[in-house]
């Protein structure tokens, strides 16, 4: 504070002097050294967190050990802790390079990575009957280049890729029902385009917006919303006196049905696996999820048919109105196989 504040002279955005990543990202035009700071901090956090934070609960072996806790997560979702491998970064390129870190027990095996593609987003389709959204699917469109497409009035060929980023956080956004605030902070837009976007794509998929007035509707009338297979999340925010309470519950009734189902796919698709793998003989076992994703260390000469058992299992564990779709990818350490 003292440095950029009193010695450079820089302008303060806040009345307590914060040096907050927000606060330092508004002074990014300012001066070279606010870069250097959020890098810094960046490579702290990454050394802290991960470098040495793994190295200190790593067995004799120099293999880690994780506790996945079944009923912490009020969607279901398994979590993982001590050390929490659900977190291992991937959205910073740099973030990303600490996946080349875990590697298998030796050079004769190998690292196959599953990953539901986009299960959120097929599920809202499925569970709301979404006509428009069904076929794109079907068709095997690219959702969100559809969807900037009839969002921003463009033909899909002039989508450019910030349109489609765009595209992609209302797809998302939608699902965790984000209002124009929100999404106008995320994509950098004023509230009111923000609120324009999201008319607009409650008006071309007019299946996903009946649904997510329903489900509200019908868990202020039960209380709870469930799951495609019949799992129940109690909602009692929604009868709170407190409207950000009441706003909270709505958030989570139209999003809860949707991450409850993709976290009871996933958990039959590991049962369903694991008993196959001991029952084909191979030498491979799961050893991490990842939320959409699963982690299987095989020997390299099976890595084929595992990769087969794992993207057959993950996509056919329920049958529903839009198939289920698996990227599998293997490689000497994490890095590789995602």
């Amino acid at each position: 504070g003292e440095v950029l504040f009193d010695g450079l002279q820089l302008p303060c955005p806040t009345k307590k002097r914060s040096t907050g990543a927000e606060v330092l990202e508004k002074l990014r035009p300012y001066h070279p050294i606010i870069g250097d700071i959020l890098e810094y901090r960046q490579v702290m956090k990454l050394k802290s967190t991960y470098a040495d934070g793994l190295l200190k609960v790593a067995d004799e072996t120099g293999r880690v050990h994780t506790t996945f806790q079944q009923a912490v997560t009020a969607t279901g979702r398994l979590s993982s802790t001590e050390p929490n491998l659900q977190n291992i970064p991937i959205r910073t390129e740099l973030g990303r390079e600490m996946r080349r870190f875990f590697v298998t027990r030796g050079p004769e095996y190998v690292l196959v990575d599953a990953d539901y593609s986009q299960i959120e987003l097929r599920l809202l389709a499925a569970i709301s009957g979404d006509e428009n959204m069904i076929a794109a699917f079907r068709q095997k469109t690219d959702i969100h280049t559809l969807t900037a497409s009839e969002v921003f009035g463009v033909a899909p060929e002039q989508v450019t890729p910030q349109l489609r980023s765009r595209a992609k956080a209302v797809n998302f956004g939608i699902v965790y029902g984000i209002g124009d605030y929100s999404l106008a902070v995320d994509i950098g837009v004023s509230k009111k385009e923000a609120g324009a976007y999201i008319a607009s794509y409650l008006a071309t998929y007019p299946g996903v917006a009946a649904y997510l007035k329903e489900v509200v509707a019908q868990a202020r009338k039960d209380g709870y919303v469930t799951t495609v297979f019949g799992r129940r999340r109690y909602i009692p925010e929604l009868s709170s006196q407190k409207k950000m309470e009441q706003a909270f519950g709505e958030r989570v009734a139209m999003n809860s049905p949707i991450q409850g189902s993709a976290a009871d796919i996933i958990k039959l698709a590991m049962i369903h696996i694991s008993e196959k793998l001991k029952q084909s003989g191979l030498d491979a076992r799961l050893i991490l999820q990842v939320h959409d994703e699963l982690l299987v260390e095989c020997r390299r000469d099976q890595a084929q048919q595992v990769r087969a058992l794992l993207k057959e299992e993950m996509e056919h564990t329920v049958s529903l109105p839009v198939e289920l779709t698996v990227d599998v990818q293997s490689g000497d350490n994490w890095f590789e196989g995602h």
